[in-house]
């Protein structure tokens, strides 16, 4: 029988496995930007969590993603061994491209969905006094066009994510920077400035 990860026992697996401050608060944000799509969609918002905080839990030791136990190669063997149920383990595979599992379920189209998205997100608030406060998907978009800015995020995969979740991409922009905003202490983008000074 498939086995449910807790989400205290999912956070127990990331920090065991993740030791980068950066690499857990990006994975904390895919987190929250997984549940609030669940609670979007009336689904298991337990499940998509947990599927959020463990997609990346391998990338800091193995971040090879060509090699056979690369990212995410490794976190899908890993979690398989432990019985984990295999929707959590598909949906983590899927969302590399090159690993050859395509994307069919909305749980799956999602991950691929926010996870680049909050990367970019958070590089945004990195870079405004007042952090994930007060972005919206129009200030995003004009970052978008900066291609200097987070370089390394593909900009074809973030529209592209928000097309195959058959989401208009600057709703789903605003969906998840409502998401990480609820999380901004705790996931390092809350800024310097306070509100009215």
């Amino acid at each position: 029988m498939a086995r449910r990860l807790s989400r205290a026992e999912a956070w127990s697996l990331l920090q065991e496995w993740v030791e980068s401050e950066s690499l857990r608060r990006h994975c904390l944000a895919v987190e929250a930007a997984m549940r609030a799509c669940a609670r979007e969609r009336g689904v298991d918002e337990e499940l998509w969590g947990v599927v959020g905080l463990l997609h990346d839990m391998d990338y800091e030791r193995h971040p090879d993603m060509a090699a056979d136990d690369g990212h995410p190669r490794t976190v899908v063997r890993v979690l398989g061994e432990c019985g984990v149920d295999p929707v959590v383990t598909r949906a983590i595979a899927s969302h590399a491209d090159d690993s050859g599992v395509a994307r069919e379920s909305d749980l799956e189209r999602a991950l691929y969905a926010v996870d680049e998205l909050c990367g970019f997100l958070v590089a945004c608030a990195y870079v405004r006094p007042r952090g994930i406060h007060g972005m919206t998907a129009k200030s995003v978009r004009k970052k978008l066009r900066q291609a200097s800015f987070a370089a390394a995020v593909s900009r074809e995969e973030l529209l592209a994510g928000a097309e195959q979740l058959g989401v208009d991409f600057d709703e789903h922009v605003a969906h998840v920077i409502a998401a990480l905003e609820s999380h901004a202490e705790e996931l390092g983008i809350a800024g310097d400035e306070v509100d009215g000074t």
